[in-house]
């Protein structure tokens, strides 16, 4: 037993330095004195969208539209999605709101 508890603390300190280093490391890399190059401006401004897409891909790919109940569900919810986030713009909220209304769809509505 010790040993597995100071496994696992030793692997919540390494990851807790790694996470901590790729956080200073952009401020270390550009402090202020440097321009940042457009290259990192220009990912700056697209790998948030490149990601919500990808993640979007990863979500929906396994949608089965062989019967109403393998597709209607992540259809309605997409949906939902998509309106809360065009009417609040709160990223949060369209999250939170799309992931219970699929979990009520799925658990109580498609059983």
């Amino acid at each position: 037993m010790p040993d597995s508890f100071l496994h696992g603390g030793l692997l919540v300190a390494v990851i807790a330095l790694v996470t901590l280093a790729l956080r200073v490391l952009p401020f270390l890399v550009f402090g202020g004195r440097r321009k940042v190059p457009d290259y990192i401006l220009y990912l700056g401004r697209v790998l948030p969208f490149a990601i919500m897409g990808m993640l979007i891909v990863y979500c929906l790919r396994n949608v089965s539209f062989g019967t109403v109940s393998g597709f209607l569900p992540e259809a309605v919810s997409v949906l939902l999605v998509a309106g809360l986030h065009v009417r609040f713009r709160n990223t949060l909220l369209s999250i939170l709101g799309g992931t219970l209304f699929y979990m009520v769809l799925v658990q109580l509505v498609f059983v």
